[in-house]
């Protein structure tokens, strides 16, 4: 007899390999097999303490299955890492709408999505949003997004304005702050102003990333202690270089990146 978990609970088994007992178990050939957080239907060995599920296709996955699915992508000792974190993404535009989704899918446990804005039809050339958003709050459509992307991820949504005297109470529980408006004027705000109030916080901000092509020049880059910037440092959005999807969602992805190499040292 050998001891696994399945589906969550601890059973004895007399099986000596995965495609036997899941055979024994599997209803539907269209089952997905889940052996130590990897989808496989191969003939694998089973050993004492493995953990094992089965789920239905086209049914949403137990908490415990999903988590082993992602802890076996991400690495255990980085995902565990994620999931205890907080990030707070500023502005959820392109850039912002996107840096939210790729944490969300990174598995990082809280997300703190903060904008006042609604959704318009210009926004859709490059925001992660859709036709039915019309209208919605950018805050509100976003955490619908990632319910349906990872449910168990926590989101809280505020649908208010960065200012000067909200700086302090905003980002308490917060690990890192994202910052990804298009307003010249409140990406300084928040710059000029974050470290003053929380001095042992990472601050990732964007600078330089419209029009499209030379995807290399849009770069990481560490301004000052807890202080990045992402961008190309001189790509503003103007008449005849406005803001296109690629680069926007190139630099959204060194934003995301970086959150994950320095959620990876942190000691949380």
């Amino acid at each position: 007899m050998m001891r696994i978990k399945f589906n969550g609970r601890v059973i004895d088994i007399h099986f000596k390999n995965t495609l036997e007992f899941f055979q024994s178990v599997s209803k539907n050939e269209n089952d997905v097999w889940i052996v130590n957080g990897f989808a496989t239907k191969e003939k694998i060995k089973l050993s004492e303490n493995d953990e094992l599920f089965c789920i239905e296709k086209n049914t949403l996955p137990p908490y415990e299955a999903l988590d082993a699915m992602m802890r076996a992508r991400h690495t255990p000792k980085l995902h565990d890492k994620l999931k205890k974190a907080s990030v707070a993404v500023c502005g959820l535009g392109g850039l912002g709408s996107h840096i939210a989704i790729n944490l969300a899918r990174s598995g990082v446990g809280r997300l703190h999505l903060i904008d006042f804005d609604i959704v318009e039809p210009s926004n859709l050339n490059r925001q992660a949003y859709m036709i039915e958003d019309l209208g919605k709050f950018k805050a509100e459509a976003l955490k619908d997004q990632i319910s349906k992307i990872n449910p168990f991820i926590e989101v809280f949504a505020q649908i208010l304005k960065i200012e000067k005297e909200n700086i302090a109470e905003l980002f308490i529980d917060d690990d890192i702050v994202c910052e990804a408006f298009d307003s010249a004027i409140y990406k300084a705000l928040l710059m000029q102003n974050f470290h003053q109030i929380y001095p042992h916080k990472t601050l990732i901000c964007a600078s330089g990333l419209a029009g499209y092509g030379d995807s290399n020049s849009i770069q990481t880059r560490k301004i000052a202690n807890n202080f990045y910037i992402c961008g190309d440092l001189k790509n503003e959005a103007k008449m005849g270089n406005g803001l296109m999807a690629p680069r926007v969602n190139i630099c959204a992805g060194h934003q995301a990146n970086l959150v994950l190499e320095l959620l990876a040292n942190f000691s949380l």
